[in-house]
């Protein structure tokens, strides 16, 4: 849990999680960042942004401390980095307003606004000290989660939707809407179907290292036939002009992307 920082508090030995903090207004805003990233759908400067109940740490683990599960360690070193579905060179604050639109369901939050630039600081943060490997190939750090040597064509929903019962349905429900601690993993309240954990591959590679928490013990077969099932529901359909900045600030959105 990421608690309020108190005025003034931040200094060279002020600390988040073990690792120090930069001093003075910086702090504060890495410090900031973390609490958007663990309370994207109820923070007041985040929640206007969010269409559905994740968090960003609903994939990205322990706030993204988790060393494999999307983890935001080393992240920010990948970056500015080639989109392949943007097909063009895109900034780490690009791809973390990308999140909002699909994975958040939600609207890309402006440029340079208070909760992109916090939770930019508080990625970079976590990269401190490690050398810069811009990535040319695609939008993702050094220890993005690997995919499987199975693909898709190898998932059985229907052992998918056993495996669910037995070992995902206690915390997420068996309708998939979750509840207080654990995020709904389809329908209206869940990522939508341009999110990247939308396509059963990518989803199976999460599953692989990130559930059960604490277990991770879950076969290739079997995260990819649960990701079949969990992917078999429907979840919202992604339409990128749902999800651009209202008229208002579309002026400032356009002003900033590539000609």
């Amino acid at each position: 849990m990421v608690t309020a920082i108190p005025p003034g508090a931040v200094g060279e030995e002020a600390t988040l999680a073990g690792r120090p903090l930069p001093p003075g207004p910086l702090g504060e805003t890495v410090k900031l960042g973390a609490m958007l990233v663990e309370q994207t759908a109820t923070h007041l400067l985040t929640k206007a942004y969010v269409g559905n109940r994740l968090n960003c740490t609903s994939c990205h683990l322990d706030n993204g401390m988790h060393g494999a599960a999307a983890t935001f360690l080393g992240v920010a070193t990948a970056y500015p980095a080639w989109a392949p579905r943007e097909g063009r060179v895109i900034t780490l604050e690009d791809r973390i307003l990308n999140c909002f639109m699909r994975s958040e369901n939600g609207v890309r939050p402006p440029l340079g606004s208070r909760p992109s630039v916090a939770i930019a600081a508080y990625i970079t943060w976590l990269s401190e000290g490690q050398p810069l490997r811009m990535n040319a190939e695609r939008s993702l750090g050094p220890n993005a989660v690997a995919p499987l040597k199975a693909g898709a064509a190898q998932a059985d929903a229907r052992s998918g939707a056993v495996l669910y019962a037995d070992r995902c349905a206690y915390c997420h429900g068996e309708d998939g809407q979750g509840d207080d601690d654990s995020p709904p993993v389809w329908g209206a309240e869940s990522y939508n179907d341009g999110a990247g954990l939308a396509r059963v591959p990518k989803l199976a590679a999460w599953l692989k290292v990130a559930m059960p928490p604490d277990e991770a013990d879950l076969t290739e077969q079997e995260s990819l036939d649960l990701a079949a099932f969990v992917n078999s529901h429907q979840r919202p359909r992604f339409r990128l002009e749902d999800h651009l900045p209202k008229p208002d600030r579309m002026g400032e959105y356009n002003s900033r992307r590539d000609p």
